[in-house]
């Protein structure tokens, strides 16, 4: 059984599928998960935050720190350097985590951690989501306006729980749950495909990241899974 450290950061590219991949590694090793407060923020919308409680069941090595609840000084990263983790795996990592890993800058609950364990030659390993030039993702719930009716008794409006609906769905609120979807008669809420082109610099960050000792870059989620039972890790 390994000590897995999980940094999540405000990306929704990779969410879902690095989330589903933690979970299977949770099966039989323990996993701790960092948080950052954007990456709270996007769990919510996109239904996944629960989800944490059942992969990092809240025991010793196993719980969920969440950055707003770390102060600046992020203390609990400070395990690093006491040797209480096998690695650490930062997926997905978001074009602005990447850029302050590369330049050392630790000022999230997330690059505080890649930076002890850097420090403490702890594995990292990194998934950005810039990996490809061109890449489909799917956003949150949003109301395609093309569909909408305006419909003065708004069912959607009318049963979110988090009060969320208006012209448009305020992310801020919404936690993803999508019972809003199901009751539109006119299918005006969905998650559609949307294809978005990274940045050369955000390329030439990723081909920096990886020359850095102790560094992995991963190439896909698919990666993820099997990083447990890797002989660099030593188990």
């Amino acid at each position: 059984m390994k000590n897995v450290a999980w940094a999540v950061t405000g990306a929704g590219h990779y969410l879902a599928e690095s989330v589903a991949a933690m979970g299977k590694i949770s099966q039989k090793n323990r996993v701790c998960t960092f948080v950052s407060e954007a990456g709270e923020e996007v769990l919510r919308m996109y239904g996944l935050f629960d989800r944490l409680k059942e992969i990092s069941g809240g025991g010793y090595l196993e719980e969920v720190f969440l950055e707003r609840e770390e102060g600046s000084s992020s203390p609990k990263a400070g395990r690093f350097m006491m040797n209480k983790f096998d690695l650490l795996i930062v997926a997905p990592a978001t074009a602005n985590t990447v850029a302050k890993i590369v330049c050392g800058i630790a000022d999230t609950l997330p690059t505080n951690a890649a930076a002890l364990a850097n420090k403490a030659a702890v594995p990292l390993y990194v998934l950005p989501t810039d990996v490809l030039e061109r890449a489909e993702t799917e956003p949150p719930f949003t109301i395609d306006r093309d569909l909408c009716l305006r419909c003065e008794a708004c069912e959607p409006r009318a049963a979110c729980p988090r009060g969320a609906i208006g012209e448009q769905i305020d992310l801020l609120r919404c936690d993803g749950c999508g019972i809003c979807r199901g009751l539109c008669p006119q299918g005006a809420i969905r998650r559609g495909a949307i294809s978005v082109a990274s940045r050369p610099l955000d390329r030439e960050n990723i081909e920096r990241l990886g020359r850095i000792p102790g560094v992995t870059v991963l190439a896909g989620p698919e990666d993820i899974e099997g990083l447990v039972s890797s002989p660099q890790n030593g188990m």
